[in-house]
């Protein structure tokens, strides 16, 4: 890998800063969720409203970025997303009726979407001109900052929601505008245009509709299993009559095993190239969640929990590397293909579980694991020229 530019270097130093708040964002959110049903008085079924419309607003963010996020308008973009994002959520510690909430998380969503693609598509351009991968690095501060996040939701369990909303919103949003100069450099000023793949700069369509499709729908297949892990790990644990605090640490040692992955990726990545850490990982991911899952052990569960963090850990970085030789469309259109699999994956664990067993149903994710592993080569090669 050559010596990368100062402005790169730069450039690297913002988006960590970002991938870092948004997951210390979506943390936040996450983690207080019951305080915002409380203070609302929502009934599960009027919750779920809100969270539709988080999910939708975050398909539109995605989808408008999509077309907005050229090299230009990258720096307005990540400032208005970053901005926004961190003012919704000081929004969201004040609504106390569920026609705020929804409306407010509507552009939640749109924020958090038209942010996630501005980062990923400056990522892959940073890396271009690094000249080498990065983007697990960068994925794992958000894994970082979602560690985080939790942390603080945590020690702060006993300060009402509406001052945490508020306060990390403000200091967020006063730190995205005070570092607007440096983000200002997201365009790749000074740095040699390097393309990976036709398109890749004017937002053309560099891939074919085949590859394009087959990223999603993998992206999807991974999405669904995070998302299996985030909503029924801690219910596996306690199936297995695992204490409360035992079946918490299940996700956290995914999460942990997730990070440490994501910062090692990078250099495994530059050793033996993406499909090979890819494949390698999705077949970790594959045997150590059907163990982890067939086992009626507690200690072999949570090993299996680790294990599956750990394989999936590289998996979504590469995805969208590989998306960007397409341009932001082509990134944004993995995003939301990836983020159905992210949104239905816990309801459809849940209906398999209820007809078979959840150990049954979380073969689910370890079977479409194994499915990446075996498409990965297809999906990640990159043709001679």
């Amino acid at each position: 890998m050559s010596q990368p530019t100062a402005p790169a270097r730069r450039e690297r130093i913002v988006l960590t800063g970002y991938f870092l708040g948004l997951g210390a964002v979506m943390a936040l959110w996450g983690a207080r969720m019951p305080a915002v049903q409380h203070a609302s008085d929502l009934s599960t079924a009027r919750l779920s409203l809100v969270l539709l419309a988080a999910a939708l607003g975050m398909v539109a963010g995605l989808t408008t970025g999509g077309r907005l996020a050229r090299p230009q308008r990258l720096p307005a973009l990540t400032i208005c997303g970053g901005a926004g994002l961190a003012g919704c959520l000081a929004v969201l510690g004040q609504c106390t009726t569920l026609t705020s909430l929804i409306l407010a998380a509507l552009a939640y969503g749109a924020a958090h979407g038209s942010l996630d693609v501005a980062l990923n598509t400056a990522a892959v351009r940073c890396q271009n001109a690094i000249g080498g991968p990065i983007m697990a690095s960068l994925h794992a501060a958000y894994s970082g900052g979602a560690l985080a996040g939790a942390g603080l939701a945590a020690a702060t369990a006993r300060m009402p929601h509406t001052t945490l909303f508020l306060v990390t919103g403000l200091v967020l949003t006063a730190t995205v505008f005070s570092t607007a100069s440096r983000t200002r450099a997201l365009t790749g000023t000074g740095q040699p245009a390097v393309l990976t793949g036709r398109g890749a700069d004017d937002g053309g369509q560099g891939l074919p509709a085949a590859k394009l499709w087959l990223l999603g729908a993998l992206a999807a297949a991974i999405l669904l299993g995070e998302g299996a892990a985030a909503d029924w790990a801690a219910v596996h644990l306690h199936s297995l009559h695992a204490t409360t605090a035992v079946s918490a640490t299940a996700f956290a040692l995914y999460s942990a095993a997730m990070l440490g992955g994501r910062l090692t990726g990078d250099k495994l990545t530059a050793a033996v190239g993406v499909p090979t850490v890819v494949r390698a990982g999705a077949l970790l991911a594959a045997a150590g969640l059907a163990t982890g899952a067939s086992a009626a052990s507690v200690p072999l569960a949570l090993a299996g929990w680790a294990l599956f963090g750990l394989g999936l850990s590289t998996t979504i970085p590469s995805l969208i590397t590989a998306a960007g030789a397409g341009g932001p469309t082509a990134v944004a259109t993995v995003s939301v293909t990836g983020y159905l699999g992210l949104l239905a994956g816990p309801a459809l664990i849940g209906t398999l579980a209820s007809a078979t067993s959840l150990s049954t149903a979380l073969l689910l994710p370890a079977l479409l694991a194994a499915a990446v592993a075996t498409l990965a080569h297809r999906a990640l090669e990159t043709p001679d020229p």
